[in-house]
């Protein structure tokens, strides 16, 4: 929380300092709604990165209790205000942004907010983000706006340094990304020979016990003793690898935001269009957030690899204490009746399995030239 204005090169010096620290884009977005905040001395301060898709990848808000963000819902779409620095690139200084013409309300739980001073982000000739203050902690002139000139120049050198930082902390996560890939394709090598090794001696121990049970009973029991052993080594390995290989931006990000960014690498990979839309989805255990996120990246895989669909469509939303993924391609579609073939063919099974150990219902929606539709629906947690 601010605790009073700060000014001077000190000030600034402090605030970039702060952006230059971090590497993970949160990180990155925290410091600089934080440190805008701060050196303006503001009530509230806000930083969006929109997606591709009218909304918001990341929305940070410092001023704002963690109870009441909750409460104000989804984020916000790119409208009115929001919308015009983002599509027009333009600052916007405003006495009282209620009285806006492009205002067009806010959640009930949203705080008030009046004068109001906005900065589009911009990386070259992208707008990568939108940094905004409201509610200047200061006397207002009679009709007039608390922020000033010099606090636009301000928030401008502020916006051209989190451009930077910004961009910097996306080329580390992407530059990790590609590690973290090549240490799991490693881990898979490593954990394929290990697991193979131990089936191996399974399978020839537990031939030496059939072979001993007629004849000499105590080493077949011997034998089965080991294998019970060598079976119990090769889950544990099992579940160590599975542990380390939970996907780290659902640790980081969440579903939602996860799930976006793989979307919106599909869309410029594929000939196919792929979109993707939340309403109202929040922090999941754990558990669920993995097996939302696996059953995604199937049914993907299937309308991308196998249906020839020319457009793919995920939603997340919430129902009642849960939430629901649905994955709608308008491909060459299916016989679902056909539970053998195409449920190997097509991952059905797995993702059964996985929806089913988390609590939750699959249902399966197809018809040849129909295309499909796959829905995920899990309980709250």
């Amino acid at each position: 929380m601010s605790h009073g204005p700060r000014s001077g090169l000190l000030a600034v010096s402090t605030a970039l300092l702060a952006m230059s620290r971090h590497l993970e884009v949160r990180d990155v977005l925290k410091t600089i709604v934080a440190s805008a905040r701060d050196l303006l001395d503001a009530q509230y301060a806000a930083l969006g990165v929109p997606d591709d898709h009218g909304g918001f990848a990341q929305f940070v808000v410092d001023g704002v209790s963690d109870a009441q963000w909750k409460a104000i819902g989804p984020l916000p779409r790119q409208h009115g205000i929001l919308a015009a620095m983002l599509h027009q690139a333009r600052p916007e200084r405003l006495a009282d942004v209620r009285e806006d013409p492009r205002f067009e309300g806010w959640p009930a739980a949203h705080p008030d907010m009046s004068d109001f001073l906005g900065l589009p982000i911009r990386d070259g000739d992208e707008v990568i983000g939108a940094l905004f203050l409201a509610n200047k902690n200061c006397v207002k002139p009679e009709g007039g706006c608390g922020f000033t000139e010099d606090d636009e120049d301000l928030l401008g050198i502020l916006a051209q340094h989190a451009a930077i930082a910004l961009t910097n902390a996306r080329l580390y996560e992407r530059s990790r990304e590609l590690t973290i890939a090549e240490e799991r394709s490693r881990l898979a090598h490593e954990l394929h020979d290990a697991v193979s090794q131990k089936l191996f001696s399974l399978r020839l121990t537990a031939q030496a016990a059939a072979a001993l049970v007629d004849r000499d009973p105590d080493r077949a029991k011997g034998e089965l003793q080991q294998v019970a052993a060598l079976a119990a080594e090769a889950a544990d390995e099992l579940r160590a690898a599975v542990v380390e290989l939970r996907p780290a931006a659902l640790d980081e990000d969440g579903l939602v935001a996860t799930l976006r960014t793989q979307i919106q690498v599909l869309d410029r990979a594929h000939s196919a269009r792929v979109t993707f839309d939340s309403c109202g989805v929040r922090a999941l255990p754990a558990a669920q957030e993995e097996a939302m996120l696996r059953v995604a990246q199937e049914a993907l895989h299937n309308a991308l690899r196998h249906s020839g669909a020319a457009r793919v469509d995920v939603t997340v939303e919430k129902r009642g204490p849960g939430a629901v993924l649905r994955v709608t391609d308008d491909g060459s579609g299916f016989e679902p009746r056909a539970t053998r073939r195409a449920g190997r063919h097509l991952g059905l099974v797995s993702m059964r399995d996985r929806t089913n150990g988390v609590g939750g219902e699959l249902t399966v929606e197809s018809a040849p030239g129909k295309g499909t539709t796959i829905e995920m629906e899990v309980p709250g947690g």
